[in-house]
């Protein structure tokens, strides 16, 4: 699949997901076979391009592959100026949010709310398109409820903006995450445009990975929740996808891969907000490994980067007395 000058090496993406997709996590994905990983969304807010928490989510520093940044906002002199901002700092592609449902971006007309104002979609693509000069791709939902699909249109006026590649999340604004996403119209969408087209929801097994593909005719899949805790998933599925024998980590692996990311988030956001960090990754990860004790508690009463460090090595010890294999 092509994105202007680039070729990705595979049909795999992780999606951007808000507080999640930081360096360390994009990297990890990166190491598993994921082709592109795409930051978290940074605000278009002027005022705050220069906060820390915008810093971290445009922190590029030693990261493998193409960096990908998604931004969100409004106002198409905003965004273009956003554009051009991160392009400066080193996005190599820009892409624009207009798939988030949460209400506290929507409430502020951005986000999937945006998908209401047809014209105002076409203003803000046509002035972050014309801002720079790198790849501008674009993510958006099936339409604003399920009377409202207008995804085709707004795919129309993408293509005819210059955007460079479409990822569809088959649920609408309304949907939110709940209920199962739909294909039906990541169809629709790509038998109107001539751009690649990515499929997005519910991607979470090599097997759902190749059927959506087969079944929307995609160029690629985009997966988000599906990765948590288990970001060997992209491996899986380019396994999966080249029909190669593979198999899933063991446990020595999965010790060691939370053990870097733990340390990785400690050092990327100092150890007070990284060990609060690593709370919510260390709970996904937990959900993939067969436990019969709830580890959680203990993990998070840890107040110390030190202290998860060694009570993955105590879990770890646990988990291989009660079972060796």
């Amino acid at each position: 699949m092509q994105i202007g000058p680039y070729t990705l090496e595979n049909p795999f993406i992780l999606a951007p997901m808000a507080g999640i997709t930081d360096r360390p996590f994009r990297s990890l994905c990166r190491r598993y076979g994921a082709a592109l990983a795409v930051s978290e969304m940074v605000s278009a807010n002027p005022a705050l391009r220069h906060d820390r928490k915008t810093r971290l989510r445009t922190d590029h520093l030693g990261e493998p592959g193409l960096r990908s940044v998604q931004i969100l906002g409004n106002d198409p002199d905003d965004m273009a100026e956003a554009a051009r901002f991160n392009a400066d700092q080193g996005a190599q592609i820009i892409d624009i949010n207009m798939g988030c449902p949460a209400k506290k971006v929507c409430s502020k007309a951005a986000g999937s709310a945006l998908m209401r104002d047809e014209k105002l979609v076409s203003d803000i693509l046509a002035a972050v398109v014309g801002a720079v000069d790198i790849p501008v791709t674009l993510k958006i939902r099936t339409g604003w409820d399920l009377n409202n699909r207008n995804a085709v249109s707004i795919a129309r006026i993408a293509a005819d903006s210059g955007i460079r590649a479409l990822t569809v999340h088959g649920r609408s604004r309304a949907c939110g995450f709940s209920g199962e996403a739909e294909y039906r119209t990541i169809r629709e969408v790509k038998g109107a445009v001539g751009i690649p087209v990515i499929a997005n929801g519910d991607i979470d097994t090599p097997l759902k990975a190749l059927t959506v593909l087969k079944e929307t005719g995609a160029d690629a899949v985009m997966v988000g929740r599906g990765a948590l805790g288990q970001p060997w998933l992209f491996r899986a599925m380019n396994q999966a996808h080249t029909a190669l024998p593979g198999a899933l980590p063991d446990r020595s692996e999965i010790q060691a891969l939370i053990l870097e990311h733990l340390q990785e988030l400690h050092a990327f956001y100092g150890e007070h907000q990284g060990i609060r960090i690593a709370r919510k990754h260390f709970g996904w990860y937990m959900n993939h490994l067969p436990c019969s004790m709830n580890y959680r508690p203990r993990f998070n009463s840890q107040t110390t980067a030190s202290g998860q460090i060694d009570c993955v090595w105590d879990v770890f010890e646990q988990l291989n007395e009660a079972s060796p294999t």
